[in-house]
This record gives structure tokens, C-alpha cells and sequence, in this order.
């Protein structure tokens, strides 16, 4: 299967470059970025430093030499046997040595069957590589989005504490001229030291989320500077849900689970062909020393079926085969199950979003910066510039939260089906 996975926040990235001035700065040593990380960047550092991955890619070259392995004959064999040594000449017939050459001739089509096998199987290799490649690749995006979100609540929280701030200046102001009780300045910097709590916690976050970013390619300290991409430049309508599901074809463990079914097709057969018995032949020179005489060995080996015919290794093949079925069935069944969670995951994101972006924050907005100037002229109490702030920094961080809810619907339904969901500019 060709990955027509394209994580659709790759495209953020090129929206980076209206306004900013991106600082392009690389560890020599490690090749990670030392400035500012795109998810390009971070995807190409995963695809080629992710321990995981590059386990998969070990085991598929080992499939690979399987394959050869497969192709190649049985080695004749070599025997050489000196007999009636010491006995009489007249009863044993003198000295004889024989010197002859065996080869194993396999019959039934092992051969071809076993090599057909281990193609296969090397597919199977290849499909299961894709598969942790593709998960890599959401892995990736997952945690980028999940760095661009930390950020953003850090800048929230920074900006809400240079707002709340700025009240508690004004409050000072207010009480000196006499207008308010000194308990409103008391209370203003109980609000701000409570954003500045959330502006801490939003600081670990960030690290956290950092470290588990640069952890996809093995790296256990992040060396970037910051992360670059806009959230909200790739909001696209949700497809329907029956378009969706008609892409579960791709999902990369329902091929993986479709490609061992044949592998395991390839075992009975393979299987079907041991029930043939191989034969052995052999020719040989032969020496009587004692004599000075010379003669040609000839000989051939043939098993009877009498016993053995594979019955057993056939049995076997034919019900890891029934077994093989049963899972890629589970695996449709899971598939589909997750898809429907991811949709509804989705669906819900992408109202949420449009709904703080086109109404819920603009309202707030407005009606914070009419309460902070209505304060100021002295016609609304504290109680309300505190609700119009928290209203507005709820909705805000609501939005952000919106926004990272939508793209890692949109990673695991990416994921699941193969491909691209979000179009650019939506």
C-alpha cells in the first residue's frame, strides 16, 4: 500500500511564514534543530531516528534475507568409507574405499513454495513497517499539536497576567483617588496571583509537552527553540461519515491483517508440499585396493509415505489461517469502532471551534473591554470586570483546547483511514 497518509499539519507550516521570520538553526552534531521546529522538520527527524521504526526497518531487511535464503538448493553432500580393513582378502574381498557424491533432489514444489512463502512474508514485513510508520507519523503530529497548544496557553496565561495586571494598577489607582474600598485592590491581586499560578503550570506543560515531542526521535532533551504553526489555518468541514468509512479499506492493520491472510495461504502450501517425499541420489568411485581395480557407485534413496505425510503441519496451516481471518475481521471491527469515535470526536471539535471563533470569543472580547472602560468611569463594580475577565480567559483557553481537540481528530482519523481528511484554507 502507497502511504497516502499526509498529516494535514504539515501545511501549517507554511502559514509561518507570513509575519515571522523563522531562525533556521541546526546542532551539528545531532542534526536537531537549535531555533524554530516545523512539523516537517520534526517529522523527518522521526522518520529517521525513531528507535521504534528503525526496529521495523531491521526486521524488514531481515525478511529480505529470508527471500534469499529461500532461493538457494540444498548442498550435495560428500562421504568417503574405507572397508574390510585388516580382514582376509580371500573372505572379505580386500581393502575397499568409496568416495561419492549425494544430493537431495526436492520434489512436490518446495521450493518455489517456500520462496513464494518468504515473499510474502517479506510483504508482510514491508505493510507492517508502513503501518508503525504511519503511527509514527501521528504520533508526531499529535505531539506537535499538543506543543503548539502548550504554547499558546502559556502566551494566553502571560497575556491574562499582564491584563490582570494592569487592573490591579488601576484598582491601586482607584482606592488612592478614594472612588473604591481598599478590599477591591485586595482582591484584584488574589486574581492575579491565581492567573500567575496558571501561567506556572502552563510553563510545565510546555516543558512536558516539549520533551515528549522530541522523545519520537530519540532524543530525551529538547533542543528547539520553539515550535512553528497555526491552529487555526486548517480548519476544514467535517467529511461525511459514510465517505469516511468507505476509506477503512486503507486502514494500514486491515491490509497488514489481509497480507498475513495470504502469507498463511502460502503455509499450507508450503505445508501440502512436505506431504511429497524428497529423494536422495548419489554416485561414487570405488577402490579395491587390494585387487588394483576401480568401479562406479550408483544409488538412489526414496522414503515411503507410510507414516508421515505432514498430516499434522497441513492441520496447523489451515487453522492459523481460520485464525488469520478472525483477526483482520477484528481488525475491520476495531477500526470502524474508532473511526466512529474519531467522527464524533471530530464533529464536535469542529462546531466548538467555529462557534468561540465566530461568536463566543468576539462576544466576550467586547464585553470585557466594555467593562474595563466602564470601570474606569466608575459605572461597574469589580465583581464585574473579574466576570468579564474570566468569561473572556475561559474562552480563550476553551478555544485552544477547541482547536488541539480538532487536529487530533483529525491525526486519528488520518490515522485510521489512510489519508488526508483536511483540505487547506476550509
Amino acid at each position: 500500500m502507497q502511504i497516502k497518509i499526509i498529516i494535514t499539519m504539515i501545511l501549517m507550516t507554511a502559514a509561518c511564514s507570513v509575519g515571522h521570520a523563522a531562525v533556521d538553526l541546526t546542532d551539528k552534531e545531532t542534526g536537531e534543530p537549535t531555533g524554530w521546529l516545523t512539523l516537517t522538520q520534526a517529522v523527518s527527524l522521526a522518520l529517521s531516528n525513531n528507535p521504534e521504526l528503525a526496529a521495523f526497518s531491521l526486521e524488514k531487511r531481515a525478511a529480505e534475507a529470508r527471500l534469499i535464503q529461500s532461493r538457494l538448493i540444498p548442498n550435495p553432500e560428500m562421504s568417503a568409507v574405507v572397508e574390510n580393513i585388516g580382514g582376509a582378502k580371500e573372505v572379505t574381498g580386500g581393502v575397499q574405499t568409496t568416495v561419492q557424491l549425494s544430493q537431495l533432489i526436492e520434489l512436490g514444489g518446495k521450493r518455489s513454495a517456500r520462496t513464494h512463502l518468504a515473499n510474502l512474508s517479506q510483504e508482510v514485513a514491508e505493510k507492517d513497517y508502513e503501518r508503525k510508520r504511519i503511527e509514527v507519523l501521528s504520533e508526531v503530529s499529535r505531539a506537535f499539536i499538543r506543543t503548539l497548544s502548550a504554547q499558546r496557553h502559556l502566551a494566553l496565561a502571560e497575556e491574562m497576567t499582564g491584563l490582570a495586571g494592569q487592573f490591579v494598577k488601576t484598582v491601586s489607582e482607584r482606592v488612592m483617588a478614594g472612588k473604591v474600598s481598599p478590599v477591591e485592590e485586595t482582591k484584584a491581586k488574589v486574581a492575579l496571583s491565581s492567573i500567575m499560578v496558571e501561567q506556572e503550570r502552563s510553563r510545565l506543560e510546555l516543558a512536558s509537552a516539549r520533551k515528549n515531542l522530541s522523545s519520537k526521535w530519540g532524543s530525551v532533551s529538547p533542543r528547539f527553540e520553539r515550535a512553528v504553526g497555526d491552529m487555526e489555518d486548517q480548519i476544514s468541514p467535517v467529511p461525511p461519515f459514510e465517505q469516511l468509512t468507505a476509506r477503512l479499506t486503507n486502514n494500514p492493520e486491515v491490509i497488514l491483517r489481509s497480507a498475513e491472510i495470504s502469507q498463511q495461504k502460502a503455509v499450507i502450501d508450503l505445508e501440502r508440499s512436505k506431504s511429497v517425499q524428497d529423494i536422495s541420489v548419489n554416485a561414487g568411485y570405488r577402490r579395491f585396493t587390494d585387487y588394483d581395480e576401480n568401479s562406479i557407485v550408483l544409488g538412489v534413496t526414496i522414503p515411503l509415505p507410510i507414516f508421515n505425510r505432514n498430516q499434522g503441519g497441513v492441520l496447523e496451516s489451515r487453522l492459523l489461517l481460520s485464525k488469520a481471518e478472525e483477526e483482520r475481521r477484528g481488525a475491520e471491527v476495531k477500526a470502524a469502532i474508532l473511526l466512529a469515535e474519531a467522527f464524533k470526536s471530530f464533529s464536535a471539535a469542529y462546531v466548538e471551534v467555529k462557534t468561540f471563533k465566530d461568536v463566543a470569543l468576539p462576544g466576550a472580547q467586547s464585553a470585557y473591554d466594555a467593562t474595563m472602560e466602564g470601570y474606569r468611569m466608575g459605572k461597574f463594580g469589580y465583581l464585574d470586570v473579574l466576570d468579564a475577565q474570566r468569561t473572556l480567559f475561559d474562552g480563550r483557553l476553551r478555544y485552544i483546547r477547541a482547536l488541539t481537540d480538532y487536529h487530533q481528530a483529525v491525526a486519528d482519523v488520518e490515522q485510521l483511514t489512510g489519508e488526508p481528511v483536511a483540505e487547506k484554507g476550509k
